[in-house]
């Protein structure tokens, strides 16, 4: 729709403020007056009106005054003072203006909750919302041409016809009684009463209302039922006993071993005649051993509900475990944290035994394996295998019994249910505790290969080039060896022996047999696929290759005493961590040859293991039963937490967990505790610091930063850590 403005320019003189005079009335010119003008001018309309002098007033009574003149009303302008001052241009532009239905009081930026999405998402105004409604009244009309009135009509009619029917009848009444009265007295009486006697005309009452009751109509009540014969009942007694019992298991066990049989022979028959004849042919059936009190179903059931029966009866523990968060980290000074006990995993018999490893199920969160043998030399005995679940705290899913000690276990990355052991006589395991037997799967033998010594630690690594499955191990024999699963046996290949290196320059007529070095402790490389370290008994770590397996890569001599465990930082490809006996734990850089950070923690160190959440954070057991958990990024010298678990045991072992913030650690006395972190001891780095620290101030290393995924957050917090200690690492941040 195209509308021409018609706003109006005032002229200049419209702008100018009234006279005072201007409300008077100026008197009508004379006839003669304008004649003169005609005659000296011309034509009146074509020259300007002069101004009128006011004629002046005679003394003589003969004149008559002047006929005043009629002046229609002043109209003035009066212009705005915002008004826009436009050009003729301007004016005569014709502006296109677009109506449309919307209210503009309708708000626009309502938000509403959304219940699938679990936010607040905003509601646009729809096209209901628009409509206002000013009037609306309900119509009492109909179509002279509809069904509706019609029937109006004819219901109309019946009712007008019913009530003159009604009026007739009461009429004739009335004037039948009028009849019937006689006059009693006099004339002039009688003239009076025929006077104010009732009249015979009926007269319609103008409101149409009729004096008399209605009633409602009463439905009657009615009663309806209905009888069903009672469905037939039999009485049945008997007694009880375990007899019973064992024989209707064992019958319907029976019965269902037959229905297997003849499962394709449509053999339709009640539960009595199957029973008479398993019982005749009790003879030639062979017993089942896989009865229902047996079998796997029930075995399961049960587990269930046995896990049901812990939980309940541990509640307080399992809440803390899901949902407590110790407040009064916030108040700490320095960032320091606790570590809450949650449970204990123990049995009978594992009392006597030391926790010599401990492993989590790369599948399952809530599983663990736990290794149980003796460091001690003069008190072995056979090892016990049990794999615990924090669903049932009271007894282990799994139990698995070995001829001699457990000293190392490790479960397969990919398929979970492998679980490849280290004994103390050298020999190696392979079980699958899928399969729930408690015989190993692989084992080693002198035939196929063994270690001479005590298996130290065992881990499952791809070689790449073969399709069978392999792990590595190291032992106080001086060697490293892979193992591979074949069909019929497990095969040994040596990869490295371990030389002893001396720290003297004078050689030494001693043959090579005595020089091999007790190897305690290895790791592999996440990303280079032949690197691995190796921890001695003589304190060295060794940098090795599997492709060169005659020489060291690299030598660090960091340790006075047996290195206990080496691990590589799982954000970081050139940092590494090693615990000794020499109270120290060694933060280390392959590029370098000295320790770059260095911990002294009063005792000896059996175990150290970095966290799966942060780059920075280790924890740390030691033999006077402290755990003590560091965070690198908070404080480089102490621990966040030093906390002593058990009173009059020694800590051998620790070990994170893959998804929850828990740890559990082993000691002496075959118990494994438990305990969850406080969430100073957690802390995870914001993508905000990664990307101010990586020189995110707008460019495009900022904007690439908005895109890093939680590995590279922790590289470069661990980065931004080892700048803080050597300047020669600013450049990598």
């Amino acid at each position: 729709m195209v509308l021409r403005s018609s706003k109006s320019v005032p002229t200049p003189n419209q702008n100018k403020a009234p006279r005072r005079n201007d409300h008077v009335k100026k008197p009508r010119a004379s006839a003669s007056s304008s004649v003169q003008r005609l005659k000296q001018g011309g034509s009146a309309s074509q020259q300007t009106p002069k101004k009128k002098k006011r004629p002046k007033e005679s003394g003589s009574d003969n004149e008559h005054p002047p006929i005043p003149a009629i002046q229609e009303p002043v109209k003035r302008i009066v212009k705005p003072g915002n008004q826009l001052e436009l050009s003729e241009q301007a004016l005569e532009q014709d502006v296109t203006r677009i109506l449309t239905g919307d209210d503009p009081n309708v708000p626009k930026n309502v938000c509403k909750f959304s219940f699938k999405d679990r936010c607040y998402k905003p509601d646009p105004p729809g096209q209901g919302d628009n409509m206002a409604i000013h009037f609306s009244l309900q119509g009492s009309s109909f179509h002279i041409d509809s069904a509706e009135c019609k029937k109006y009509q004819e219901a109309n009619s019946f009712n007008d016809q019913s009530v003159d029917a009604k009026e007739t009848t009461s009429d004739t009444k009335i004037t039948s009684e009028s009849q019937m009265v006689t006059p009693t007295t006099s004339s002039g009486n009688s003239t009076t009463s025929s006077g104010t006697g009732i009249k015979g005309e009926h007269t319609k009452n103008q409101f149409n209302y009729s004096e008399r009751g209605s009633q409602t109509f009463n439905n009657p009540m009615k009663s309806r039922g209905v009888h069903t014969e009672p469905p037939p009942m039999t009485q049945y007694q008997d007694d009880v006993s375990q007899s019973k019992i064992y024989d209707s298991y064992k019958s319907e066990c029976l019965i269902s071993m037959m229905e297997h049989q003849q499962e394709g022979n449509g053999d339709i028959r009640s539960f009595e005649d199957k029973l008479a004849s398993i019982v005749m042919d009790k003879g030639e059936i062979v017993e089942d051993r896989s009865d229902t009190i047996h079998s796997e179903h029930m075995e399961n059931a049960l587990k269930v509900m046995e896990r049901l029966v812990n939980q309940n009866a541990e509640d307080d523990i399992f809440q803390d475990f899901k949902y407590w968060e110790d407040a009064s980290d916030q108040y700490r000074q320095h960032g320091e944290g606790t570590l809450l006990p949650l449970w204990k995993f123990s049995t009978e018999r594992t009392n006597r035994k030391q926790v010599t490893s401990l492993c989590w199920n790369p599948r399952y969160n809530d599983l663990f394996a736990v290794g149980y043998g003796s460091y001690d030399f003069m008190r072995q005995g056979n090892g016990i295998v049990c794999c615990f679940s924090l669903k049932n705290t009271s007894y282990p899913e799994y139990a698995i019994t070995t001829e001699s000690g457990v000293m190392c276990l490790d479960f397969h990355p990919q398929h979970p249910s492998l679980l490849a052991l280290g004994c103390y006589d050298g020999t190696v395991l392979v079980y699958d505790i899928g399969n729930g037997r408690n015989k190993p799967i692989y084992s080693s033998s002198s035939r196929s290969g063994k270690h001479s010594d005590p298996v130290w630690q065992v881990c499952w690594h791809d070689s790449g080039y073969s399709k069978d499955f392999n792990f590595y191990s190291v032992s106080s024999d001086g060697k490293v060896a892979n193992w591979t699963m074949s069909k019929n046996e497990l095969k040994m290949e040596i990869v490295m022996q371990l030389k002893l290196v001396s720290s003297s320059k004078e050689a030494t007529d001693e043959p090579s047999l005595c020089r091999l070095a007790g190897g305690s402790s290895f790791d592999f490389s996440e990303t280079l696929e032949n690197k691995f370290l190796v921890g001695t008994e003589e304190g060295n770590i060794h940098e090795c290759s599997k492709a060169y397996s005659g020489q060291y890569i690299k030598t660090y001599d960091g340790h006075h005493m047996g290195v206990h465990t080496v691990k590589w930082n799982p954000f970081h490809e050139d940092i590494f961590i090693s615990c000794s006996s020499d109270w120290t734990v060694k933060i280390w850089d392959q590029k370098t040859a000295q320790c770059i950070l260095h911990f002294d923690l009063n005792n000896s160190v059996s175990s150290v293991c970095w966290s799966p959440y942060s780059s920075t954070v280790f924890a740390a057991v030691t033999t006077d039963g402290k755990v003590h958990v560091f965070d690198l990024a908070q404080n480089k010298r102490e621990p966040l937490c030093a906390q002593k678990v058990a009173k009059k045991a020694r800590l051998t072992h620790v070990s994170f967990n893959l998804k929850d913030y828990i740890l559990i650690v082993g000691d002496d006395r075959g118990v494994v505790h438990a305990l969850k972190l406080s969430p100073n001891l957690r802390k995870l780095t914001l993508l905000e610091d990664v990307v101010e620290s990586s020189g995110g101030d707008g460019g495009d290393e900022g904007r690439e930063g908005k895109e890093l995924d939680e590995y590279t957050i922790q590289r470069y917090k661990m980065l931004r850590l080892l700048a803080s200690i050597d300047k020669k690492y600013a450049s990598e941040v």
